[in-house]
């Protein structure tokens, strides 16, 4: 799969324009919200008002006298099967420790009760009226509390879990004391997803005993093993169909809504809608994890990073969920940015009586990588040298092996990515400009990543499409796709226009449908692009294949003699001759009764990192604490850009979240009463339109092996160094070293203080 030269795509690397965006943008497009189906009940779950509590009783008599309610559920009328709910494939070794109605209340948000109804007014009114009743149990909010072990939220007890990873001897080389060892506590916080859709769910039963759910979800796979589970019934008695997805940035990866719609619609036999408002979706769905990294960096006085030991505690909420795997994430990525001799990592994943931590872009990534370059940052300060001079004496070069023992670098191109960068944002002269008096400050930084492209050298990493060219010449591309809102469907279909040679209006390649679909783990690990890509290009290219040995039996010529060019196919030297692949499979299936069909599964052989790093201007407001991003110049290492206007939006919005990790986003807990202060979007702040700084994105494209047409991942890395980049800007512009994120405005005016007060 060589990448051909840029300037002989016909389809690749251009912007074509999302396929459903027109229908987005009318508002004729279905969400889930939308849909009716005769018949349907509209639940509404009951959250614990409590972190922490034994349920003693729960009273539903005035709920039950609501006009309209047709069933109210809880612990002692409902299953008591136990679950994970970030299970993504049979066999998968993961802690099950949900239910749908737990016994123990661990987090305001856990599910008390739920309210069936004929309206959605009705199951509302209902479900305000349910009282419950409990023994108060000890909280504990802080992650770092939680290593105490003095509250038990679970028998695994805490930390649940713990892992290390390795290369070199990072203990004797700090006994050596033969370099500067710099020191860092950093802090990230737990932060909601924020997509425009909350969540969503309809299951709909019917006369088979077959259950059907629609669900805006990451993976239709792992909904059908665990709502299966939870049913107990086997696959095949339940379908998945993937819906349109308002957006999801690994909120909807996990199973949520799901098994609570399925089980209500089988347990009534009819069909279920359940829809959270914001509140539900930031306090009762999924959490990026709170991560303490604790940083040890010893460096050369030349700037040769020779050793380094990292700590990180991982707040994974009230139950497991992804807390391994999380951990085992965080790791893949700190041994493959650079040459590090010397590395010892250790994870120490912990529940707290908060949300429970999830999927969230990046996974793990933004936070352990920020914690690291601001470490970096500071080393680089001790050693009075420009951060940009010290990460090019260290960084890793292309086709580098992971010390770690994982698969292979790749051409990772960091190296040119951070030369372009600060060519372009003009970083010698902004880090050496004096600094000057009065009410304002600017300052500059800059941060590294590096993300995966899939689960190769993890876990099973493969999928499965079926390709037909029908008997009009049009393309159907079966496969389990999930398109949230990135445009994953129509860059499949430009990689398949780019084999067939064939305009993207002749293709069709609908969403995931678990009754239909061929397998695949779904729309996770920045694994679409470089590895369903590849599954599609492969596919195509035997399907090509095909078309041509059959063609020549037709025209009774070599395959070699066979021209295909924009939906036409001819014998060479009889161009003259030329008929539409329509009317060539037509006649193949007449006279050579053949249909034009292949089935490929691919297995990927390889996971090279994708790479970038960000440059970030502020300037902070001593007087209020206020920081206005300036200027944002992002690089990305990305292969070779499918499209290059989706690559630059996924970067443009990645920046925005990652904005908002570093300077507003915070769920916040009070660590009494267990209550997240951000419970709502007027005390949850995002960084909005107006706030956004100017943004120049640099595409590095230096093709990958393994890609399809040389491409690499963009969606999870376009979010991770713009968080540390921005702090490091912070930090460069009050000579501080804040390490507590979101460095909100509050935490700048009391940094200031204390530096007046000294």
């Amino acid at each position: 799969m060589d990448a051909k030269p840029a300037h002989n795509f016909k389809y690749v690397g251009r912007s074509i324009p999302i396929e459903d965006g027109a229908a987005k943008a009318s508002g004729s497009i279905k969400y889930t919200g939308d849909m009716v189906v005769d018949g349907i009940l509209y639940a509404q779950l009951v959250f614990s008002q409590v972190p922490h509590a034994r349920i003693k009783n729960i009273d539903i008599s005035e709920a039950m006298a609501v006009p309209g309610v047709v069933k109210i559920y809880q612990r002692d009328n409902s299953t008591q099967i136990k679950f994970n709910s970030q299970m993504w494939f049979a066999g998968q070794n993961a802690v099950e420790d949900q239910e749908l109605f737990p016994e123990v209340v661990r987090y305001i948000g856990d599910t008390v009760a739920a309210v069936v109804a004929e309206t959605k007014e009705a199951a509302l009114a209902a479900a305000d009226l349910i009282k419950a009743e409990y023994d108060t149990l000890p909280v504990v909010i802080d992650p770092e509390e939680a290593l105490s072990g003095q509250v038990a939220l679970h028998d695994s007890g805490n930390p649940f879990f713990t892992m290390e990873a390795n290369c070199g001897d990072v203990e004797a080389v700090l006994k050596t004391n033969a370099g500067v060892v710099v020191e860092d506590r950093v802090e990230t916080p737990k932060i909601h997803h924020a997509a425009m859709e909350n969540h969503v769910c309809i299951a709909v039963p019917d006369h088979r005993g077959r259950m059907t759910v629609y669900s805006p979800c990451q993976i239709v796979y792992s909904v059908r093993l665990i709502v299966a589970k939870v049913l107990g019934v086997p696959y095949h008695k339940v379908r998945v169909i993937k819906t349109p997805i308002g957006g999801s940035f690994g909120g909807k990866q996990e199973v949520t809504l799901e098994t609570y719609c399925a089980y209500f619609a089988k347990d009534l036999n009819r069909p279920v809608k359940i829809e959270f408002d914001r509140w539900a979706s930031i306090v009762a769905t999924r959490t990026r994890t709170k991560t303490i990294g604790y940083v040890k960096t010893m460096v050369s006085p030349e700037g040769k990073i020779w050793a380094r030991d990292m700590k990180y505690i991982v707040d994974t909420g009230a139950y497991t969920s992804n807390g391994r795997a999380i951990c085992y994430a965080m790791a893949k990525k700190l041994f493959r940015l650079y040459r590090i001799p010397n590395q010892h990592y250790q994870a120490l994943a912990v529940h707290t009586n908060t949300t429970i931590a999830g999927a969230a872009r990046g996974y793990g990534s933004p936070q352990v990588q920020t914690i690291a370059e601001i470490n970096l940052d500071n080393a680089a300060r001790h050693l009075n040298m420009d951060p940009v001079e010290f990460r090019l004496k260290n960084l890793v070069h292309p086709y580098d092996a992971d010390p770690s023992g994982g698969p292979d670098l790749g051409n990772a191109r960091i190296i040119d990515c951070v030369r372009k960068g600060a060519e372009t944002f003009g970083w010698n002269a902004k880090w050496s400009q004096p600094k000057r008096a009065g009410r304002w400050q600017t300052g500059v930084g800059m941060a590294c990543a590096t993300h995966g492209n899939g689960y190769y050298g993890a876990y099973q990493e493969f999928g499965t499409m079926t390709i037909r060219m029908l008997e009009d010449g049009s393309i159907m591309l079966n496969a389990g796709l999930h398109d949230l809102g990135n445009g994953t469907v129509t860059a499949m279909k430009q990689i398949v226009a780019e084999v067939l040679d064939i305009s993207l209006d002749m293709i069709e390649a609908p969403e995931a449908d678990t009754d239909v679909s061929p397998y695949d783990i779904g729309c996770q690990a920045s694994r679409v692009i470089h590895v369903c890509g590849a599954n599609a290009m492969q596919a195509a290219e035997e399907l090509r294949s095909l078309f041509i040995i059959e063609a020549a039996k037709i025209l009774t010529c070599n395959e070699a003699e066979i021209a295909l060019e924009d939906g036409r196919i001819w014998r060479n030297g009889n161009s003259g001759n030329t008929m539409s692949y329509g009317q060539m499979a037509a006649m193949i299936q007449q006279k050579n009764q053949v249909e034009l069909i292949r089935t490929v599964t691919y297995q990927a052989p390889a996971n090279p990192g994708s790479y970038a790093a960000n440059f970030v201007e502020v300037a902070v407001d001593t007087y209020t604490g206020f920081v206005k991003v300036v200027d944002v110049v992002a690089v990305h290492d990305i292969g070779q850009a499918i499209n290059t206007g989706f690559v630059e939006g996924q970067i443009h919005g990645g920046i925005q979240m990652g904005l908002g990790m570093a300077i507003a986003e915070d769920i916040d807990y009070d660590e009494k009463s267990g209550i997240a202060r951000g419970s709502r979007f007027s005390k949850y702040h995002l960084v909005n339109a107006p706030d956004m700084p100017p943004v120049r994105v640099i595409l590095i494209e230096k093709g990958e092996e393994y890609g399809p047409y040389g491409a690499k991942s963009i969606g999870e890395i376009a979010t991770i160094p713009i968080t540390a980049a921005t702090v490091n800007a912070i930090n460069h512009a009050l000579n501080a070293n804040l390490t507590i994120l979101p460095v909100t405005p509050d935490k700048i005016m009391a940094m200031l203080t204390e530096q007046q007060n000294k």
